[in-house]
């Protein structure tokens, strides 16, 4: 027998249905919580190799046995290259990079230690400039600069150490995190398609947004990755080679740091190179500072012009201002899952309030 509600009754259902709904929602968000990031990189690199496992897998016949086997063999493989490609170079560079870090404080504190006053021209420089870039609102002598400096250098030291003993306590974590990355991947390319349809099909608005908000979001990862952690890390890459040629002490750390400064917008490395060379100059090395800087803006900034376009192609039309803010409060945020949160939040945002505005028949060329 069919129970007859009333309109009252029927939203009183739906409220509390809406509500159970978003209980379990906030539950298994909850449960996923701890598998946030190894689900985050897994989906990312899905994405990005799911076109190449699809051709060499696409016409395998999965009902056969042999089909299957060679479908698992193939999953097997991409999950563990892409996790063994990234847990070799990062291992390697974070030891060396923290190796780096702390020869090149001491480095510094047993130069402000060696050095008197009168024989510190550089630190003369530098207080120079310092009062010029400010309009002498900021006058810090020879003397005064040695001692700030000193004392970051301590606390950085400190902070070092301490650092180590979290790293050292965490490699447990770190390496569950990368088995859970590879189970997830192994599993994205054997049943990607079912799950993400699975998904899908429970979330309740128009299967052409669906398509258009899914279409958007594998643009997002490809773009951001291609064009702006790819281009990052080939400047940091030939930042280390140039800056190993020039002998520049920490090589490594400052090719981080182009790595990181290649995002932020008309400047981009060039806040890493340009102050390295005008140490060189200020040193007394004139033809080699002039040689490096030269070098270093032709081949290494010259690329970001270079190799952005190629890979963007006018595909996220945002201001790059736009995308270096994105990127710094995702990192504020998410951490260093950011580099990739904080932008494709902000242009999912936009989509969706584009799809919006086209659903409610919104002129956007009004006034």
């Amino acid at each position: 027998m069919k129970e007859n509600y009333s309109p009252q009754s029927r939203r009183i259902q739906n409220l509390v249905l809406i509500v159970i709904l978003v209980l379990f929602f906030l539950l298994v968000c909850r449960l996923f919580a701890p598998f946030f990031t190894s689900l985050l990189w897994s989906i990312l690199f899905y994405i990005l190799l799911g076109p190449l496992h699809q051709k060499l897998t696409g016409r395998l016949d999965r009902t056969r046995l042999k089909g299957k086997v060679l479908c698992n063999v193939w999953a097997a493989v991409f999950s563990l290259g892409v996790t063994i490609l990234i847990l070799l170079p990062l291992s390697f560079v974070g030891f060396q990079l923290f190796r780096q870090v702390t020869d090149l404080l001491h480095q510094i504190r047993g130069y402000l230690s060696s050095h008197s006053l009168r024989d510190d021209t550089l630190l003369d420089e530098i207080s120079r400039i310092i009062s010029d870039l400010t309009a002498d609102q900021i006058t810090l002598s020879a003397g005064a600069l040695r001692s700030r400096i000193m004392t970051y250098l301590s606390s950085s030291l400190q902070s070092l150490l301490q650092m180590s003993s979290n790293v050292a306590r965490n490699v447990g974590s770190f390496f569950a995190g990368m088995v859970f990355m590879i189970f997830s991947l192994f599993f994205f390319f054997m049943d990607g398609a079912y799950l993400s349809r699975l998904v899908l099909h429970g979330i309740p608005i128009r299967r052409e947004y669906i398509k258009a908000l899914v279409g958007k979001f594998k643009d997002i990862t490809r773009n951001l990755v291609l064009g702006y952690i790819i281009v990052a890390l080939a400047q940091a890459v030939l930042a280390l080679i140039i800056f190993s040629i020039f002998r520049v002490s920490g090589s490594l750390v400052f090719a981080v740091l182009t790595f990181f400064c290649a995002f932020i917008p008309i400047f981009g490395a060039g806040i890493v190179w340009f102050p390295l060379g005008l140490v060189r100059i200020i040193n007394g090395d004139l033809g080699g500072g002039i040689i490096f800087m030269i070098v270093s803006g032709i081949v290494i900034s010259t690329l970001d012009n270079l190799m952005r376009p190629f890979f963007l192609r006018d595909r996220i039309q945002l201001h790059p201002l736009i995308i270096f803010f994105a990127i710094l409060g995702g990192i504020s945020t998410f951490g260093f899952n950011g580099i990739i949160l904080g932008p494709m939040v902000v242009i999912l945002f936009l989509t969706v309030l584009d799809l919006f505005l086209t659903e409610h028949k919104f002129d956007k060329n009004e006034g």
